[in-house]
């Protein structure tokens, strides 16, 4: 008879925990599964860290000295000429839509140049102004007369009335000693700020600027040293205190600085500044002529004895170049669409400069001349170089 065998019990409790166990591990297989659970995890080695100690390498002695003399250099020249520079208020008369009078108020910067009250700024600072008030560093705010402007060089000179011990002059630098790289301490009262410093270097000299019209001031000095609306009419300075320049001007596509400012020379501003004090105005020298310039082209074309200077087509009848015997066109050529003044003296040089064009005639007249000095004009006339001494007038 065949044994019938029982089956075996199972252990419910050991297969149970098996089932857990595996569906714990099946679970930590499916993506997205947020845990993971491992049976028997496998041993990690401990990392050992890495510590990286900065230590910061000191300065020299000689380095944080020279900085700590730069900084105190600039410093100092703040203190110094700071209380010189005053803050100018202008108002002017404009008209709105319906042509009515409305008042109109513009800032600017000056500075003072003596103890009698005078006081150096832009023309386009004051221009037009049926009142200036001039605000002092104490918070002293007078009224100003104007004593004189200059609108070719952008110039103008104010004067207050108030004691001496409250005004602190400027030392006049100069034009000859300067040189692109040095620096260039400005400061004046942009968007209103009072005696607002600004340093960069200077950018570039000699650069000619166009004020009104057709006229250009030259040898104007370009800097990096920040210049906005409000600085006009503040002083430009040296590393000793001293102005070598007149804020004046900015390229500025947006309005606001972009390192690219103007300032007037300071040999013009002094003999400008001067003349007005003297006379009220400044005279600007003149020869009274009318002028082509040459070029190798245009000499070619009229078959002229030279391929550069000034074609003189006029001297105007008692004027200083007429007076003294400078010849101007007698009859007219055609040259394509246009009508050519011919027959006069070509101006080569003055003072034995020799002169290329009209513009540098100009820019010797105004940097290197004054009313009444005698000049030597070196023309041709008929193939042959000869010298006329004019004595220069003023320009009407």
């Amino acid at each position: 008879m065949k044994q019938t065998r029982r089956p075996r019990a199972v252990n419910t409790s050991r297969h149970k925990a098996g089932i857990i166990a595996l569906a714990l591990l099946t679970l930590a297989t499916v993506p997205g599964c947020s845990f993971l659970v491992q049976a028997h995890p496998t041993p990690q080695p401990t990392l050992t860290p890495i510590v990286i100690v900065v230590t910061p390498t000191p300065l020299p002695p000689g380095v944080l000295e020279a900085a700590d003399v730069e900084e105190q250099l600039v410093i100092n020249v703040y203190a110094r000429v700071s209380p010189a520079v005053v803050h100018i208020t202008s108002r002017v008369i404009v008209r709105d839509f319906f042509w009515g009078a409305v008042p109109q108020e513009g800032t600017g910067s000056g500075f003072a140049i003596d103890k009698e009250g005078h006081i150096i700024t832009n023309n386009h600072v004051v221009e037009g102004a049926e009142r200036i008030v001039i605000t002092l560093p104490d918070e002293t705010s007078v009224e100003a007369q104007v004593v004189g402007t200059d609108p070719a060089s952008d110039l103008a000179v104010l004067k207050i009335d108030v004691p001496p011990q409250k005004l602190y002059p400027i030392e006049w630098g100069s034009l000859a000693n300067l040189r692109v790289g040095q620096r260039a301490i400005a400061i004046g009262n942009p968007f209103g700020l009072d005696r607002t410093l600004t340093t960069g270097v200077i950018s570039s000299l000699g650069r000619p600027l166009k004020v009104q019209g057709q006229r250009k001031i030259y040898d104007v000095i370009q800097t990096d040293a920040a210049i906005n609306p409000g600085n006009s009419g503040g002083p430009l300075l040296d590393s000793n205190g001293r102005v070598i320049g007149v804020n004046t001007a900015i390229y500025s596509p947006s309005g606001g600085s972009v390192g690219l400012g103007f300032a007037i020379p300071v040999d013009t501003a002094r003999r400008v500044v001067a003349s007005i004090i003297e006379k009220g105005y400044y005279p600007h020298p003149w020869l009274g002529i009318s002028g082509l310039s040459i070029t190798p082209e245009l000499a070619d074309r009229l078959e002229l004895p030279v391929e550069r200077g000034i074609l003189v087509t006029e001297a105007s009848p008692g004027q200083p170049a007429a007076r003294a015997g400078v010849r101007g066109a007698n009859r007219e050529v055609q040259l394509g669409r246009y009508v050519i003044p011919v027959g006069g003296d070509i101006l080569i040089a003055i003072d034995e400069n020799r002169i290329r064009e009209i513009e540098d005639l100009t820019k010797y007249l105004e940097t290197k001349t004054a009313v009444g000095r005698l000049v030597d004009l070196t023309i041709v006339r008929d193939g042959k170089e000869q010298t006329i001494e004019v004595e220069l007038g003023e320009q009407p």
